[in-house]
């Protein structure tokens, strides 16, 4: 059971992933362009993380995630929770719920807060595996822009509190944000807005606090 609740949790964690990146093969198709090699710095609002707490649908991800690249087209409806943690002020409990190989499953882990605003840690087995989390931009009512960001390399998510209402200058202002990033359309990676999963059984959800 071990290696297989190892091998979903590295699946599922591909929404984070930021390891080797690659040329894209697949996806939409974008308009040639010259390469550049640093990001810009993603501007970050002043965050109050009390009202991001609660569900958000995981909509678009820019990344160049190699994982990403090779399977971009079998990405499975996601959904984030985010709640304060009751032992400690200074962590976010986080839920990731989504499906592999038509499972539902469960992966538990703990944002570190930062003193400065919107700027979140997930923590890895040494702090040069820390993945840095930034909130970017959010209304808290209706979208959420976050940054991960691992080993220099960064990944953009779009998360929306409902899949229902749908609001197309918030996909552009996503796609313009990302390709302010490098991330032209070749990078974008929608994920399904329906059957997204609700109750899990304890057997499959993996607690990643510490580490997975």
């Amino acid at each position: 059971m071990a290696g297989v609740w190892r091998c979903v949790a590295a699946a599922v964690l591909m929404c984070v992933c930021l390891w080797d990146s690659t040329e894209a093969v697949g996806g939409a198709v974008s308009r040639p362009r010259p390469q550049r090699t640093r990001h810009k710095k993603p501007k970050v609002e002043l965050i109050d993380l009390a009202p991001m707490t609660g569900r958000w649908y995981l909509l678009n991800m820019a990344s160049k995630c190699s994982h990403l690249i090779n399977h971009g087209t079998k990405v499975q409806p996601t959904v984030l929770t985010l709640t304060r943690s009751p032992d400690s002020d200074q962590t976010m409990s986080v839920s990731t719920k989504t499906r592999d190989n038509h499972q539902c499953w469960e992966i538990q882990q703990v944002y570190h807060l930062s003193a400065a605003p919107g700027k979140l840690t997930l923590k890895g087995p040494r702090s040069e595996l820390d993945t840095k989390i930034v909130i970017g931009e959010t209304d808290y009512s209706s979208y959420a822009i976050m940054y991960f960001q691992k080993r220099g390399q960064i990944s953009i998510k779009l998360y929306s509190r409902s899949v229902d209402d749908l609001s197309e200058p918030m996909l552009s202002k996503f796609e313009q944000l990302a390709e302010n990033q490098t991330f032209g359309l070749a990078y974008l990676f929608p994920f399904p807005t329906y059957s997204h999963c609700g109750y899990v059984d304890r057997d499959h959800v993996i607690n990643c606090d510490p580490e997975c």
